[in-house]
């Protein structure tokens, strides 16, 4: 692993995290393709962390006002609204994270085939195209949605299958609108990476923390970051404009030309 490995990592994990084209499908291939070294464990971690960040940044306020609601302060607007959302984000994340421990051998060697990854990333092609016989019908976030769409999520730890893609995705085909369902796919992200940083923490120890000072990790972070960031705010721009579908056409070209490539 060397500081353009980093970099180029870096940039994948920041534009693929959050538009709905697979960040572990991108990896698994680009590394392939490319002949990049794999990230490792830290490097991986490190590169998710910097969307982490993103994402706390970006929807800063959302989350202050969520906190305000938690913490029953008078002054918290729509209060019953923001405790609806922080439960919705809680129920969510059960199924990824049950899901996650209790099949994680099966995953670690899912991402070992990059035939596979490609495979996947053309089902999120069919998926994401999908949305477009979709009907915005208004419905608020719910509890149940909350859990369905954490079904959505779960299913996105195969490689190739986008996280934000298919929650995305789900939230619209029960019928809530678009740009809701791109915030709440975002929060959703949150316990998601942050759970999985905590877990390699406790498991890696020391390592995982003395890792970044590395600077091939601190790059890739703030690469991460700072794309991340710019993909956050081009994703709401393209939900809001009716388009989020056509990302769909981008997942089965590259997916079908990256498996007719590594076949």
């Amino acid at each position: 692993m060397n500081l353009f490995d980093a970099l180029i990592l870096g940039i994948i994990q920041g534009l693929t995290e959050f538009l709905p084209i697979s960040s572990s499908g991108h990896l698994v291939i680009t590394q392939k393709l490319l002949g990049l070294s794999a990230p490792g464990l830290h490097l991986e971690v490190w590169l998710h962390m910097g969307t982490l960040v993103a994402v706390l940044v970006y929807f800063r306020r959302r989350i202050y006002t969520v906190a305000q609601a938690i913490l029953f302060r008078p002054s918290a607007p729509e209060p019953e609204k923001n405790r609806r959302l922080f439960w919705a984000v809680v129920i969510g994340t059960i199924p990824a994270g049950v899901i996650g421990l209790s099949l994680k051998g099966y995953f670690e060697k899912a991402f070992d085939s990059p035939e596979f990854a490609s495979l996947m990333l053309m089902v999120t092609g069919i998926i994401l195209l999908l949305t477009r016989l979709a009907v915005n019908r208004q419905k608020p976030l719910t509890m149940a949605r909350g859990l369905a769409i954490g079904c959505a999520q779960a299913v996105a730890i195969l490689p190739g299958i986008s996280r934000s893609g298919t929650t995305i995705s789900g939230a619209m085909f029960l019928g809530m609108d678009p740009s809701l369902a791109a915030e709440f796919s975002f929060l959703l992200a949150v316990p998601a990476i942050g759970g999985a940083f905590l877990l390699d923490t406790l498991s890696s120890g020391t390592e995982l923390i003395a890792s970044g000072t590395r600077i091939e990790y601190v790059v890739g972070a703030l690469v991460s970051f700072i794309v991340g960031l710019l993909a956050i705010h081009y994703l709401l721009k393209i939900v809001a404009t009716g388009r989020f579908y056509l990302f769909g056409l981008y997942c089965l070209v590259a997916g079908a030309i990256s498996f007719l490539v590594m076949y």
